[in-house]
């Protein structure tokens, strides 16, 4: 069995990321169109350091892979991280891989999963990320699901010739359940 269903939606599940995956992982690292927002933009992604990072990530924290649930297919990844349980809070990251699985609610899906496991299960009171502003999808995706902006910081990532903001959102336990 290459995934295990942790979290269960109603699409996806999320499961223990599996580092067999790493060649996967590596191609939509080198993909612009995933990259660029991710803050990879420059990087370049082998398959060597792409398995070294898998099997870090699979050895600590909790980072999930997102799966489809009608074919086990591997659709993308979702992080919380820098968790910090004294002051119960936490980042969160995720990105869709491949472009014909965004747009279909996995990511919004994965969020409400991830975030009612570590409000409910971590006893977290607040998680928040961070977001290029030119990344539209993103940023709906995030207010979707009850996040809302709190900062910014104004040309702060150089893409393509241009500067963009960091927008800085983030969602209290409370204002996530009143929103179930």
């Amino acid at each position: 069995m290459r995934y295990f269903k942790k979290l269960i939606g109603n699409e996806i599940y999320l499961s223990p990321m599996n580092v067999d995956d790493a060649e996967i992982y590596t191609k939509w690292l080198n993909d612009v169109a995933v990259s660029e927002y991710l803050g990879m933009f420059r990087s370049m992604v082998s398959l060597q350091s792409e398995r070294k990072a898998l099997e870090q990530m699979v050895s600590e924290g909790h980072n999930f892979a997102i799966v489809r649930k009608k074919d086990d297919a591997l659709t993308g990844n979702i992080s919380l991280m820098d968790v910090d349980s004294i002051n119960r809070k936490a980042c969160v990251g995720l990105f869709i891989g491949e472009s014909k699985n965004r747009s279909k609610g996995y990511g919004a899906e994965a969020l409400r999963l991830i975030l009612n496991y570590g409000f409910k299960t971590l006893n977290l009171n607040n998680i928040m990320l961070r977001v290029d502003s030119d990344n539209e999808q993103g940023i709906s995706c995030y207010r979707k699901t009850g996040f809302r902006e709190f900062g910014r910081r104004h040309e702060s990532s150089f893409k393509d010739g241009r500067y963009v903001d960091t927008v800085y959102m983030e969602i209290l336990s409370a204002e996530f359940y009143e929103s179930q």
